[in-house]
């Protein structure tokens, strides 16, 4: 008799990646993916602790769950960063949830679904200190994109963060782990890979073979997979991104001008309370460095507005540097404080709505520069990946070029997983409209 199951993944390409990982650990168990979580025995969500907002949504979908079992009877697990951050206190706040998985528990679990009960649920014991294990496979079949993790868990200890108490400390996958999983993406004829981990630039791998960092590992994959068109990594922390990584980004065609480089804030004082490492000068520098080499980078960055003790000092100290840098793009948001960090000692002394009031201005501000430099680039022809039809008009492509901007583009769904030429006719909001110029490129 075949078993169903629903997954739902939340948060970042880690969770995405290792999520495909256990689809395809569930498929060669005889698992089928459910039609709706109706249908499932086993439901399970991946979740995320980074943020407080990802932890109430999941609250929410526990809800619906708990209201469906009256109906449904089903098995809920709840895997992932917040499964791993109140291991068993879950169980206690959540009784709707059958099984807490952190983030070091996946093979037990896996022994769990050869053989499920729902009246013999396991305890599972949520270790504290134990290795992190790579899937072989994070791919699924017929997609043309896949997440690679290189390396897990941080070192860095950013007072604000949650991910080095429920990632652990920082631990580099084997390249020969890396070139068996790449050798198959390749021979599927693969598109695009991003090399993922939460500081890809200090993958350090030293095994009986030798050692190599994250340049050597990026040439190595350059020089091995002259069939993969497109390479990206994330992220990256500003104080590792080291000058042979930027002349990789120089040199080789296959990487994307695209880099995300969190910069969080730009007062030296709010940057030292959050055990950033640099300061804005040191940041400066870097980018400075990075466009003089990589002239049509796009760059990204993060931005947390209403650290504790933030002053309007240190706030416009951070609109001074957007304006310094002009980013591309940035992800925004307000400080809440998580337990177990550092900083949630700190007193959360800014007042919600100057939070909300300062996020507005860094919005705004980044917004009109994000379309500035945009605008400028309306009547290009550019390259694009087609990711999928359009949710809007079914004559419609997304597309995403290899800046990492979206494009819509009239089209047929036959171009899904190709590249073509478009050139960029306009902008709408934060997405470029375009037309395809006919030519398909390999």
């Amino acid at each position: 008799m075949e078993r169903y199951y629903w997954i739902e993944t939340y948060g970042c390409q880690m969770n995405k990646a290792e999520s495909n990982a256990l689809v395809q650990e569930m498929t060669e168990l005889g698992w089928r993916q459910a039609s709706s979580p109706k249908e499932a025995e086993i439901i399970i969500l991946n979740t995320c602790s980074v943020r407080g907002t990802a932890e109430m949504r999941i609250r929410g979908r526990i809800g619906y769950y708990k209201s469906l079992k009256r109906t449904h009877p089903h098995t809920l697990v709840l895997m992932g960063c917040m499964a791993e951050r109140l291991k068993e206190r879950l169980k206690e706040e959540e009784p709707a949830v059958d099984l807490v998985v952190g983030t070091f528990q996946k093979g037990a679990f896996l022994s769990f679904l050869r053989n499920p009960c729902r009246d013999r649920i396991p305890h599972i014991p949520l270790q504290e200190n134990a290795a992190y294990q790579f899937a072989e496979g994070h791919y699924l079949d017929g997609e043309f994109k896949a997440f690679i993790p290189i390396m897990h868990g941080c070192n860095n200890f950013c007072s604000y963060c949650i991910v080095p108490y429920v990632r652990g400390r920082e631990v580099s996958r084997s390249p020969e782990e890396i070139f068996r999983e790449l050798n198959k993406l390749q021979d599927r004829g693969v598109q695009e890979i991003t090399l993922i981990g939460q500081n890809v630039n200090s993958y350090l791998y030293e095994g009986p073979d030798g050692r190599m960092d994250f340049p050597s590992l990026l040439r190595e994959i350059i020089h091995r997979y002259p069939d993969i068109p497109w390479i990206r990594f994330l992220t990256s922390h500003p104080k590792d991104l080291s000058d042979e990584v930027i002349d990789c980004l120089a040199t080789y065609s296959q990487l994307c001008k695209s880099l995300h480089l969190p910069v969080q804030h730009g007062s030296n004082r709010i940057l030292r309370l959050m055990n950033r490492k640099y300061d804005r000068d040191f940041y400066l520098r870097l980018v400075e460095r990075l466009r003089n080499r990589v002239p049509s980078i796009a760059l990204t960055t993060d931005i947390l507005i209403g650290f504790p003790t933030e002053t309007e000092e240190d706030f416009q100290a951070t609109l001074e540097l957007m304006k310094a840098v002009r980013f591309d793009d940035a992800f925004t948001y307000y400080y809440n404080p998580r337990e177990g960090t550092e900083a949630y000692k700190y007193p959360d002394d800014v007042p919600l709505e100057v939070k909300l009031e300062r996020l507005k201005v860094v919005i705004d501000l980044q917004r009109r520069i994000g379309r500035e430099k945009k605008t400028q680039r309306i009547g290009s022809r550019i390259k694009v990946l087609v990711e999928e039809m359009s949710k809007m008009k079914s004559t419609e492509l997304l597309c995403r070029t290899e800046r990492d901007e979206m494009v819509i583009v009239p089209g047929p769904s036959e171009w899904i997983g190709t590249f073509r030429e478009v050139e960029l006719l306009s902008l709408k909001g934060n997405t470029f409209w375009g037309k395809d110029t006919g030519w398909e490129h390999s």
